[in-house]
């Protein structure tokens, strides 16, 4: 099982120079300013140049118009766009006509019900991510540091590639992989010593942890 994991929340060549080295296959960019993990277009510029060809960049926003997006594709030169907001499939549609790029659609899970407009999305977008659903006086939708009940995913039947994320550490991670059988992990808090400050031992820990998986199911 070749699972694929996403560090999320970048900010520093430090750090993403961290996770690069520890073999993340996704670096995520936070374009939001609410997160305390939001960076700047020429913070973006610095760290798309870091990365480029040694992963997969993620330009994570939320609810972003167009010409939001046009100034943060300028400077980071995505690979894909992660739509982190109440985008409908029709906007996801749009964004991937106007940008020419894939699109990842965040999905918020508390109960089985939230999964209504999965197929919807499915339709459309290239990777879901399955996040745990923000409390309702929260700031921002991710990056809360809380799980969901995976067991909500455990029949799931879904061909497009999928990832989860919220409140997954080293240390819950080969859990979350068995329960929901997810092909991919995106970690942010979880690697972080305070809110927006990752660690880079904790980076490498966690990827660690996921190649461990892997090598698991080999066997």
């Amino acid at each position: 099982m070749s699972l694929t994991v996403k560090i999320c929340g970048l900010s520093t060549p430090e750090t993403l120079d961290a996770a690069l080295q520890a073999g993340a296959d996704m670096a995520g960019f936070v374009f939001f300013p609410p997160s305390p993990r939001h960076i700047g277009l020429e913070t973006a510029r610095e760290l798309g140049r870091r990365a480029k060809g040694r992963a997969t960049k993620v330009a994570l926003t939320v609810d972003a118009d167009d010409a939001t997006l046009a100034d943060i594709v300028e400077a980071l030169q995505p690979d894909i766009l992660q739509l982190h907001g109440k985008e409908n499939a029709a906007r996801l549609r749009d964004i991937k006509r106007a940008f020419g790029l894939p699109v990842m659609k965040a999905i918020a899970v508390e109960i089985a019900a939230d999964l209504a407009a999965l197929s919807g999305y499915a339709a459309v977008a290239d990777r879901i991510l399955f996040d745990a659903r923000a409390p309702k006086d929260a700031t921002r939708p991710g990056g809360l540091g809380t799980t969901f009940d995976w067991h909500v995913l455990e029949n799931l039947d879904l061909a497009l590639p999928f990832m989860v994320s919220g409140g997954l550490t080293a240390d819950n991670v080969a859990e979350a992989v068995r329960v929901t059988r997810a092909g991919g992990l995106d970690v942010s808090s979880g690697v972080e010593r305070a809110p927006g400050i990752k660690d880079p031992e904790m980076i490498r820990a966690f990827i660690r942890a996921a190649r461990a998986i892997e090598e698991m199911t080999v066997r």
